[in-house]
């Protein structure tokens, strides 16, 4: 019999209550758990050091005899576009076995899910994951989960349509396939998604997304959105984007360097996005009028 220590190598990191059992003493496994030396990741599995998504995931392997599926959040975080910082596990419930939902673990049925695997880890398919999270997400984070799965390459637009077409009549999901053709890849964090649909629902004509311009001294700014016929830019300001003083400086110098080549370059908040709306498009509309009438 193997000894403890290899035992949790074996199994990446985790136990169950009976293989501990045929170890340890039932007051010496009582013991441990009090002490912290063994931790709980599931009901009768055990770990010796704070799980992570990974050794949960090989927790309910060793409890449901086979590699369990995910779906939803924890594939779109395995695949780099789960834009909702899921903390919960969401997985499918194995073939011919029983897992139910605990805290921290939601077991989902998708009979018909196409699955594929991500890190040697089953899972649904990209597109299909894409289009299920944003079926259950409000329309800017919607756009912004398909905008974050065609950045990732992980799939593409026709892939999202057929995804979609695969889903059909699931609550959800006329939004989606309207709003898969407005998809794009170019957009580079979640916010970003949410002003584009504003100004699109808002009426502005669509701008370029992360457009290059080069200043008068040869060096190339990027700018979020920009109209160039008109030399309008709009920037989208995250407070993570100004946590230091060097950032700000380089915000100041890209403003100044716009402004020198006779671009005017508007800058928009969380605030703007989420609570007014109308005003950010007023401003937009206000200065695309501008420059085009001079």
């Amino acid at each position: 019999m193997t000894d403890l220590g290899e035992l949790f190598d074996i199994q990446g990191g985790v136990a169950t209550t009976a293989q501990l059992l045929e170890r340890l003493s039932r007051s010496r496994l009582d013991r441990d758990i009090v002490r912290g030396e063994l931790i709980k990741v599931w009901p009768g599995v055990y770990s010796r050091k704070e799980p992570d998504v990974m050794t949960k995931l090989r927790g309910l392997d060793l409890r449901a005899g086979v590699p369990v599926a995910i779906c939803l959040g924890t594939a779109a975080a395995a695949y780099g576009f789960d834009v909702q910082d899921t903390k919960d596990l969401h997985v499918l419930t194995p073939p011919r076995h029983q897992l139910r939902n605990s805290d921290g673990l939601v077991v989902h049925r998708r009979d018909g899910a196409p699955l594929t695997h991500v890190d040697g880890r089953p899972a649904t398919a990209p597109a299909w994951t894409a289009v299920e999270v944003a079926r259950s997400l409000r329309r800017p984070r919607a756009l912004a989960t398909l905008d974050a799965a065609l950045r990732t390459g992980t799939c593409d637009r026709p892939q999202l349509v057929a995804a979609a077409a695969q889903q059909t009549g699931r609550r959800g999901i006329v939004a989606v396939r309207e709003l898969i053709p407005l998809a794009d890849a170019r957009a580079e964090s979640p916010m970003e998604s949410e002003v584009r649909l504003a100004m699109y629902d808002g009426g502005l004509p669509a701008p370029e997304l992360q457009y290059d311009i080069v200043d008068r001294n040869g060096r190339t700014w990027r700018l979020d959105f920009a109209w160039p016929d008109q030399c309008v830019a709009v920037e989208y300001d995250g407070f993570d984007w100004h946590s230091d003083r060097e950032q700000f400086q380089r915000d100041r110098q890209k403003r100044a360097a716009l402004n020198e080549i006779g671009w005017s370059m508007l800058s928009v908040v969380f605030d703007d996005v989420r609570m007014r709306s109308w005003e950010m498009l007023r401003r937009i509309e206000i200065a695309l009028t501008r420059a085009s009438a001079a």
